[in-house]
């Protein structure tokens, strides 16, 4: 089967509530291709050997997290930037991108899916980023020994986390924000949560964390925002019947 591809754009607008936040970064279509749209690609970043996969693939359209334009960026398409919107343009493949919508969305979201598969369950909002919380607060089911849970981290992402450990003995209360919101952990801290998760650190983080008195999980950018994008993806293959895998270039950061 296929979609118009403006359709799909537009539902995926709305599901994502893309207007409920701002962003550093355009989400939405990006790069115009061929309409309608059967066949998609999704992946974390639209580098080089995603597309690559995406050509080899036969994909419509390519579906990210991390697309292009962002604030600050030189907006000029020339040396690698330009190859990746030529690889796009000659393949006649579209670029669908969502950042932060992604990262909050309830169902599909980065948070979402990282609570489901490390058993928090979500309770309240949590981490303002742009206007509007992207990140998830909840608790284990059971107080839980903090290497234990780290090690449970690593299994289930498939990642090495940096842990900065704590002074609780256990922990059960937990915030996430997946990618790179280490200074969030003043938040999680204040709220009272007993570890705080997101993919990146920074040298600042591991000392507030220390003097804020709160265990902190860098469990890497890319390992915590898969499963966003790929839930997308299915969602949308369901929908509407098209073909959908989702391609994980590997990324140690």
């Amino acid at each position: 089967m296929a979609v118009d591809r403006d359709e799909l754009v537009a539902y995926c607008n709305d599901y994502l509530a893309v207007d409920a936040v701002g962003d550093f970064t355009v989400n939405g279509l990006q790069v115009a291709g061929c309409t309608p749209v059967s066949t998609i690609v999704s992946g974390v970043t639209a580098c080089q050997a995603l597309l690559d996969e995406a050509v080899a693939g036969g994909a419509d359209l390519v579906l990210v997290h991390h697309g292009y334009f962002w604030k600050g960026e030189d907006p000029a398409l020339v040396g690698m930037k330009g190859r990746r919107v030529r690889t796009l343009m000659q393949a006649g493949m579209s670029l669908l991108a969502y950042h932060l919508p992604l990262d909050r969305h309830p169902e599909v979201g980065n948070n979402a899916g990282l609570a489901r598969v490390l058993g928090v369950e979500p309770a309240e909002p949590f981490g303002e980023l742009e206007g509007a919380a992207v990140g998830l607060g909840g608790h284990l089911a059971a107080a839980t020994e903090p290497r234990s849970f780290v090690a449970g981290v690593d299994e289930s992402l498939g990642t090495r986390s940096l842990h900065v450990a704590g002074p609780q003995t256990t922990v059960r209360r937990i915030a996430l924000c997946s990618g790179g919101a280490p200074d969030l952990v003043a938040d999680a801290a204040q709220a009272g949560y007993d570890l705080y998760l997101t993919g990146e650190s920074n040298e600042r983080a591991t000392h507030m964390a220390r003097e804020m008195g709160i265990h902190f999980v860098a469990a890497g950018h890319h390992a915590t925002e898969r499963l966003g994008v790929a839930a997308l993806g299915s969602h949308l293959a369901e929908r509407y019947g098209l073909w959908h895998r989702f391609v994980d270039i590997p990324n140690p950061a």
